[in-house]
């Protein structure tokens, strides 16, 4: 598009159409990618709001300015699809994820996830860092995971819930939690911390990131910029930060 207006004569600057995006915490740093990626091959301007999609989805439903919604779980998505918030047939599965408890880098814990693992004997007096479990997506499928292997009870009271997963992740890095429980993603881009385990795939939900254009978008360039997100192309850069493909 903006070749052929070029060769018409008619400014760049013209043709450029801003895109927001309301994107899941654990998203940041490969959506970052994505947006640099996709506002240098179109002149689109891409700005994106990170937060929990709990959150996201409450600022959608009261009217927040926004042209995608990109959600850590099925849920929110079906919360704002519900109030018909979304555009028809924009709604599309993107992305994969699995589950990990971390550890500060320096530590070198050997727990074992598994049924009745050591979990509460090995936090100690300590925290276990999570985002919230009654309505983070993350902290959500923490929860499910802990209460598969039968060891929610006896951490519960040692939780400490955060807004989303990146605050979680941070609480670990800083070494003022021995314990957390994150996504494979935020553990791989956070080298303040490392991987004690991983959760397996039957304990939980699957952990999938579903993305639409909102109802209210006013932007020619919505539609644009999730069909570039489903491409091969930003495929590549997805995995590159660790996100697997529902394909």
């Amino acid at each position: 598009m903006v070749v052929a207006a070029l060769g018409a004569g008619i400014p760049v600057a013209a043709l450029a159409a801003s895109v927001t995006v309301f994107a899941a915490a654990s998203l940041k740093e490969a959506m970052d990618a994505q947006a640099k990626q996709f506002e240098s091959t179109t002149g689109n301007k891409v700005i994106v709001s990170y937060g929990g999609s709990n959150t996201l989805a409450k600022q959608v439903e009261g009217g927040a300015p926004a042209d995608i919604f990109i959600s850590a779980d099925t849920d929110w998505m079906d919360y704002v699809d519900q109030r018909h918030m979304l555009v028809p047939d924009t709604r599309v599965t993107l992305l994969r994820n699995t589950l990990v408890l971390i550890e500060p880098a320096s530590s070198k814990s050997a727990l074992k996830i598994a049924p009745g693992s050591g979990l509460s004997a090995a936090l100690g007096g300590g925290k276990l860092a999570m985002a919230n479990p009654d309505s983070v997506p993350a902290g959500k499928y923490g929860k499910s995971a802990l209460e598969k292997l039968g060891v929610w009870a006896s951490v519960e009271k040692q939780v400490a819930r955060a807004e989303n997963v990146r605050a979680a992740l941070a609480l670990v890095s800083r070494n003022e939690a021995p314990f957390g429980i994150v996504y494979s993603t935020d553990a791989f881009a956070d080298k303040g911390v490392r991987v004690v385990d991983t959760f397996p795939a039957d304990t939980h939900p699957p952990i999938v990131y579903p993305a639409a254009v909102l109802a209210t978008s006013q932007s020619p360039a919505a539609r644009q910029l999730l069909d570039y997100l489903k491409s091969d192309a930003a495929m590549a850069v997805w995995e590159k930060y660790g996100f697997g493909s529902v394909r």
